[in-house]
């Protein structure tokens, strides 16, 4: 019979500083596009929300102490990375229409 003993003040302090955490990367997230970084807000609230689901993911769900999910999960997201880096190198590698394409052709002075 196991005895483990669980220090639940010390666990719920735990919660309590990921929850601010959470808090103040939210007002990050408000306040960034004003103040720094504006050249490159998509880079920075990407980075950020990533931040924010890393911390619900390993605390909330409890997958903190979990190796071999995360490993799996780990392993999962790089083949599917694998797989977009192939397909949009096939994608751009075989676009030639670049002068007729609303994309990268100039706008209209009209």
């Amino acid at each position: 019979m196991d005895t483990n003993t669980i220090d639940y003040k010390k666990e719920r302090a735990g919660y309590y500083k990921v929850l601010i955490g959470l808090l103040l990367l939210t007002a990050v997230t408000f306040i960034q596009p004003h103040l720094f970084m504006t050249e490159s807000n998509f880079l920075a609230q990407m980075l950020i929300a990533v931040l924010k689901a890393w911390m619900i993911l390993m605390y909330y769900m409890h997958l903190k102490g979990e190796k071999l999910i995360i490993w799996m999960v780990w392993f999962a997201l790089s083949i599917v990375l694998v797989f977009f880096i192939i397909v949009i190198g096939i994608d751009v590698a075989n676009f030639n229409n670049a002068a007729g394409s609303y994309i990268t052709s100039a706008p209209n002075a009209n």
